[in-house]
């Protein structure tokens, strides 16, 4: 009796998560021998599973290299200077509201690298750029890369250096301090592990 006055009392948007319940529990009184088929064949799924999961996680560690634009405080870059300079770079703008660096400059192949708003919402509105300012950037790459990951960093690095020229902003570390030659140097090290 319990189970039926839950509903009663949940809110009306929760009515039908009990329901949910209740059709799954008949579904397995009518279909016992099923059901404990299952559950012989589940332990040796999840062994399987539980194998080659370390073996997958081993093989294919992921890790990003990212970094940031920052404006000089009380300045901000303008959307309407923004997308033209990102275009020039072989950008493309994505659904998701990123800008997309594919291998292939006219849009296709593998994603290199991505370039997002520093700020919230971390996306940028393509239609309202020439409204829109931000004071800071992201690039940031997966690792593995598609491709060649070296060169896909370095034109990440290049595409933040033309970015910083154009704008004035400083290029900063993943730990948001001033990018140095050795924090560069880190970065490749990091690549190459990956690319190995």
């Amino acid at each position: 009796t319990s189970e039926v006055q839950e509903p009663a009392t949940a809110k009306p948007q929760e009515r039908d998560e009990p329901e949910f319940g209740d059709l799954s529990f008949s579904a397995e009184s009518h279909d016992e021998p099923a059901v404990s088929e299952q559950v012989v064949e589940e332990p040796e799924a999840k062994q399987q599973e539980a194998e080659e999961e370390p073996a997958a996680d081993a093989q294919a560690p992921t890790d990003f290299i990212i970094v940031h634009l920052q404006m000089p405080e009380g300045l901000t870059m303008d959307g309407s200077q923004l997308l033209p300079a990102v275009n020039m770079l072989g950008f493309k703008y994505s659904e998701e509201g990123f800008f997309n660096r594919h291998l292939d400059p006219a849009g296709t192949g593998p994603v290199l690298f991505r370039l997002v708003n520093m700020y919230n919402p971390g996306t940028f509105d393509i239609d309202n750029m020439e409204q829109f300012s931000t004071a800071g950037v992201s690039l940031f790459m997966t690792l593995p890369c598609d491709g060649d990951g070296l060169s896909a960093f370095n034109m990440l690095h290049s595409a933040a250096k033309k970015l910083a020229d154009e704008f004035g902003a400083t290029i900063l570390d993943s730990n948001r301090e001033e990018m140095t030659v050795e924090s560069v140097r880190e970065y490749v090290e990091k690549v190459r592990s990956f690319s190995a």
